[in-house]
């Protein structure tokens, strides 16, 4: 059968929106994710004898024109089409103009926001066959299997549907939510994502701004155990149990991807958070060590501030790694305790000095508008990033996505601004706010990022630094001056008449 993996169009005349990221947008740094989820399910797909196209159409800045050609030329029978939720006006509207075009197909959507309002978005067109909630890679292979048998769905549609688990459908205008899908608990079943880009994607099309170029994203394991009450994957999509994948698994990938995508010189792990199992990541160390692919390519991973010691990131840095991303968000100890981050901020001063010491590069995330917030913070939080002095830096205001913790807490407490998704983003697709707390409105939260992206790379230290590392490190001016060409032109004050707050 004939499935088309689409990740839909969306602002395509101002950017490349990375609908795959934690916060999607067209982002300043011009950076796009890999369509890392739908990539996997087009693997398992593919894997069951599935005649699979997969089209990213924001990497290749495709219009809604063009996307329609390749979508009807190709006819596919079932169309799993990729949401988010500042875009997901935009995903429903094509998915029925293709409905239109391709009344026999079945249109299925997946994503963190519709597995979090799967009635919601049902309900906003009935051209929209079904959703597949949460882990869906597993869901859309026995969806794939039941399509394919035409007389038999035909018969028995509802009694077919209604024992795929973690699918929503319509059936006669009601809507059906059948039992959750379990978390997919042997990874090492899924296919080497790698493959299915070497299959589907021309890799140049991605960027990652702290990465070197060209670049690919995998995953070693789903989930986090983490309690952040903002993050969006583990509380959708994956669920808080971290799960992986073995680290013979992980090194093979490393292999295949060495082999057969020679030009990539920075392997990506997108885990929530890789370094919870400190045993784990040392096995998949030595491995790499005892194989030689150490030598042969970098990588770098999310980590948590107080799960990796100096041995371990030595380690780490001698296998291979280049850089780490931790999730420092604030200065303030309250805020980090509000969030229920699990950090101190004495975590994330030992976790710079080792990693410094270990000569891994690190890029800091921080976040303002939490509960709790306030001016006095917000400046600590510059302060404390300004100390920590790391590699590269982000700060955004906390953006509130539906499924999560801190969506419900600014819903109830009446600090969301509006209920129209689109607003998420600003018409030119940056990352935009739609809180106001009593003390601080959404304006006040973008203006105070703006000041902090400034007054911290445009530190005369910093400028030092960074001249320092491409002279000393030729390898890191690709990145830069990549990133930097984007970067550069927000930086000085375009981002400020683009960016728009909600005042109420």
């Amino acid at each position: 059968m004939k499935i088309i993996c689409l990740n839909p169009p969306y602002k395509t005349k101002f950017g490349r929106f990375s609908r795959s990221s934690r916060s999607p947008a067209i982002t300043k740094s011009g950076t796009i994710y890999y369509p890392i989820w739908l990539a996997y399910a087009a693997g398992v797909l593919e894997e069951a004898g599935h005649k699979v196209k997969l089209l990213d159409c924001c990497a290749y800045e495709y219009d809604r024109k063009k996307t329609y050609e390749i979508v009807v030329q190709f006819q596919p029978k079932l169309i799993v089409l990729d949401t988010s939720t500042p875009s997901i006006y935009n995903d429903i509207e094509i998915a029925a103009q293709l409905k239109q075009v391709l009344p026999n197909s079945f249109i299925i959507l997946v994503g963190t926001h519709v597995s979090a309002l799967q009635e919601e978005t049902l309900k906003l067109n009935d051209a929209i066959d079904a959703v597949a909630r949460h882990e869906y890679d597993y869901t859309l292979k026995e969806l794939a299997k039941v399509l394919s048998e035409d007389e038999l769905l035909e018969k028995n549609k509802y009694e077919v549907l209604s024992r795929i688990d973690g699918l929503s459908f319509r059936i006669e205008g009601v809507i059906i939510n059948n039992k959750g899908r379990e978390y997919l608990a042997n990874l090492n079943e899924l296919p080497y994502v790698s493959k299915v880009y070497k299959k589907h994607l021309d890799i140049k099309k991605y960027f990652f701004s702290a990465g070197q170029y060209p670049m690919v994203m995998i995953m070693t394991g789903r989930g986090c155990p983490a309690r952040c009450f903002f993050c969006v994957y583990p509380q959708t999509l994956h669920g808080r149990t971290y799960r992986y994948r073995s680290a013979e698994n992980v090194v093979g990938e490393f292999e295949y991807i060495v082999n057969e995508l020679p030009e990539v010189k920075s392997i990506g792990i997108e885990d929530d958070t890789f370094t919870f199992n400190k045993a784990r990541v040392k096995q998949i160390c030595e491995l790499l060590l005892d194989k030689g692919i150490s030598k042969k390519i970098n990588w770098w991973v999310n980590a948590r501030a107080n799960t990796l010691d100096l041995s371990t990131m030595q380690l780490m840095k001698k296998a291979g790694c280049r850089l780490l991303i931790p999730g420092f968000e604030s200065g303030s100890q309250q805020i980090l305790n509000n969030i229920r981050k699990g950090i101190t901020l004495e975590n994330s001063s030992q976790f710079t000095k080792s990693a410094k010491k270990a000569k891994l590069l690190i890029h800091g995330c921080f976040m303002v508008g939490n509960p709790g917030e306030t001016e006095e913070t917000m400046t600590q939080t510059l302060k404390f990033a300004k100390k920590l002095n790391l590699d590269t830096a982000q700060f955004f205001p906390l953006i509130v996505y539906p499924g999560t913790e801190a969506y419900k807490w600014a819903r109830n407490s009446g600090y969301l601004a509006t209920k129209n998704y689109s607003a998420w983003l600003t018409e030119e697709g940056l990352h935009n706010c739609v809180i106001n707390l009593p003390e601080l409105s959404s304006c006040r939260l973008v203006e105070f990022c703006n000041k902090a992206r400034k007054e911290y790379y445009l530190r005369l230290s910093y400028i030092l630094y960074k001249l320092k590392q491409i002279i000393f490190s030729p390898a890191e001016l690709a990145r830069t001056i990549k990133s930097a060409r984007i970067f550069l032109k927000y930086l000085f004050g375009q981002d400020n008449k683009k960016l728009r707050g909600h005042k109420g």
